[in-house]
Protein backbone atom coordinates (compact mmCIF):
# COMPACT_ATOMS: atom_id res chain seq x y z
CA UNK A 1 0.00 0.00 0.00
CA UNK A 2 1.48 3.71 -0.94
CA UNK A 3 0.37 6.90 0.43
CA UNK A 4 2.08 9.79 -0.42
CA UNK A 5 2.43 11.86 2.90
CA UNK A 6 3.47 15.90 3.38
CA UNK A 7 5.44 17.61 5.74
CA UNK A 8 3.40 20.24 7.93
CA UNK A 9 5.35 23.04 6.03
CA UNK A 10 4.62 21.06 2.69
CA UNK A 11 0.90 21.62 3.24
CA UNK A 12 1.03 24.70 4.85
CA UNK A 13 2.23 25.74 1.77
CA UNK A 14 0.05 24.24 -0.47
CA UNK A 15 -3.27 25.81 1.67
CA UNK A 16 -1.30 28.63 2.07
CA UNK A 17 -2.39 28.81 5.53
CA UNK A 18 -0.41 29.49 8.84
CA UNK A 19 0.65 26.84 11.22
CA UNK A 20 -1.90 27.45 13.59
CA UNK A 21 -4.24 26.95 11.14
CA UNK A 22 -3.49 23.86 10.01
CA UNK A 23 -2.91 22.74 13.37
CA UNK A 24 -6.75 23.56 14.33
CA UNK A 25 -7.57 21.67 11.08
CA UNK A 26 -6.70 18.93 11.84
CA UNK A 27 -7.56 19.17 16.11
CA UNK A 28 -11.11 19.71 14.74
CA UNK A 29 -10.99 16.61 12.62
CA UNK A 30 -11.08 18.29 9.21
CA UNK A 31 -7.38 17.07 8.17
CA UNK A 32 -6.41 13.78 8.84
CA UNK A 33 -3.06 13.02 9.44
CA UNK A 34 -0.85 10.88 11.32
CA UNK A 35 2.50 10.39 13.93
CA UNK A 36 4.98 9.02 12.65
CA UNK A 37 6.80 7.75 16.14
CA UNK A 38 6.38 10.53 19.03
CA UNK A 39 6.51 13.62 17.25
CA UNK A 40 6.49 13.87 13.42
CA UNK A 41 3.58 14.40 12.03
CA UNK A 42 2.66 14.03 8.25
CA UNK A 43 -0.51 14.76 6.35
CA UNK A 44 -1.75 12.72 3.67
CA UNK A 45 -2.28 14.13 0.45
CA UNK A 46 -5.45 12.26 -0.17
CA UNK A 47 -6.66 13.96 3.20
CA UNK A 48 -6.05 17.58 1.68
CA UNK A 49 -7.37 16.44 -1.71
CA UNK A 50 -10.22 15.29 0.60
CA UNK A 51 -10.70 18.45 2.55
CA UNK A 52 -11.06 21.15 -0.58
CA UNK A 53 -13.06 19.13 -1.98
CA UNK A 54 -15.52 19.70 0.85
CA UNK A 55 -15.02 23.42 0.79
CA UNK A 56 -15.40 23.19 -3.19
CA UNK A 57 -18.92 21.40 -2.75
CA UNK A 58 -20.15 24.08 0.26
CA UNK A 59 -20.01 26.80 -2.15
CA UNK A 60 -21.61 25.16 -4.85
Amino acid sequence: MSCELMTVPEAMAVLKVSRWTLYNLIRSGDIASILVGTRCRRIPVSALDTYVARLCEEVA
